[in-house]
């Protein structure tokens, strides 16, 4: 059982960063196989999910020291985009965290925007939790309902 709860806390993590790893898959598993606790996996998961968006929040404080370097991945046009972005919808855009594809990039600019980690942790929670917290439901619903 343990690792079933490890497993799912790697995958959400890694998830969260910039890895293209999935958690939903992992999570939607456990919960079928009907031998784990639906709040520790919900917990385990958000944790996790969160703790790797911090690690990309704490990558984004510390990202412009590198952007003179050729493999630096993003040019200052696309960083003074996000910016512009980030400037204007500010931190309420951390509730699209939950996003595939912009939302890790959204954790990144918000370090790299110096939001208080306070509020990071507070609104990617949020978002994150939600999010499984709504797979959850429709898993166990397809489930407990016939069709």
């Amino acid at each position: 059982m343990l690792t079933g709860y490890l497993g799912l806390f790697i995958a959400a993590f890694g998830a969260a960063t910039l890895l293209p790893l999935q958690s939903e898959a992992v999570l939607v598993g456990l919960l079928l196989s009907g031998h784990y606790s639906l709040w520790w996996l919900l917990g385990i998961a958000t944790l996790g999910n969160v703790l790797g968006s911090v690690v990309n929040w704490w990558l984004g404080r510390w990202v412009e020291h590198f952007k003179t370097r050729r493999w630096f991945p993003v040019n200052d046009k696309q960083l003074e985009k996000s910016r512009h972005h980030y400037r204007r919808w500010g931190h309420w855009t951390l509730l699209l965290s939950w996003l595939p594809i912009i939302g890790d990039p959204l954790t990144l600019v918000a370090g790299v925007m110096r939001e208080p980690l306070w509020r990071f942790v507070l609104l990617v929670t949020l978002a994150k939790g939600v999010r499984y917290g709504a797979l959850a439901a429709v898993t166990l619903q397809w489930v407990l309902i016939p069709r």
